[in-house]
């Protein structure tokens, strides 16, 4: 069974906090989801493995650290997924970026495939899935799929806030890919929204609402 993390630590529930409130606009939303997405990344990042190099201080030649052979691949779902890249980047510059897009039908709440684009060597790269929200569950399953369907073994998700139904179907349909989020809401509402939620972080990302 894949694991879920909760970063809960004091500055990422402080910003998520403001980033809830309806009256957050725009520009804050995109700027708190950046500064969120870094915060996360250095714990979806822990276990990248690290080798010995020798270097050279100001001072003296010594033996350090640095991350060993690191290939990475950021792939948001679009549209939402879109404001958390930013952020990885940020702490990973060196990082690939893939697109996925899935858009949920308003009627069935099923997700609808329009559009993927993939770094070379996918297959060959630690891929971090980016999706502010994790409701249904029904477009990270399916991302999941199609990354696999072309080779990629070491997936990692990550969220902003979830739903427990969502985490559920993840775990049931793709029980070897971990689940990061700041945050697991109480339920999801009869139209599929994460309640309490934050709205539609697409919306509320690109202010398109």
């Amino acid at each position: 069974m894949s694991q879920v993390h909760l970063i809960d630590h004091p500055m990422i529930q402080h910003k998520l906090s403001i980033m809830r409130a309806k009256d957050t606009d725009s520009k804050n939303f995109r700027q708190l989801l950046r500064e969120i997405s870094l915060l996360m990344g250095y714990e979806v990042t822990r276990d990248l493995p690290l080798s010995d190099v020798e270097i050279e201080t100001p001072i003296s030649k010594m033996t350090a650290k640095q991350v060993l052979g690191l290939k990475l691949a950021i792939v948001p779902i679009l549209r939402a997924g879109l404001g958390m890249v930013d952020g990885l980047l940020d702490l990973v510059p060196v990082a690939k970026v893939g697109h996925i897009g899935l858009y949920r039908n308003e009627e069935t709440h099923k997700p609808v495939v329009y559009f993927c684009k993939l770094p070379k060597n996918i297959q060959k790269r630690l891929v971090i899935l980016t999706d502010p929200m994790l409701a249904t569950g029904g477009s990270s399953c399916d991302a999941i799929e199609m990354l696999k369907e072309r080779g990629c073994s070491n997936i990692k998700l990550m969220c902003l806030v979830a739903a427990p139904e969502g985490i559920a179907k993840v775990q049931a349909e793709h029980p070897d890919v971990d689940i990061y989020v700041a945050a697991i809401d109480d339920h999801l509402n009869e139209d599929a929204y994460i309640v309490p939620g934050l709205g539609d972080a697409g919306d509320r990302i690109f202010g398109t609402k």
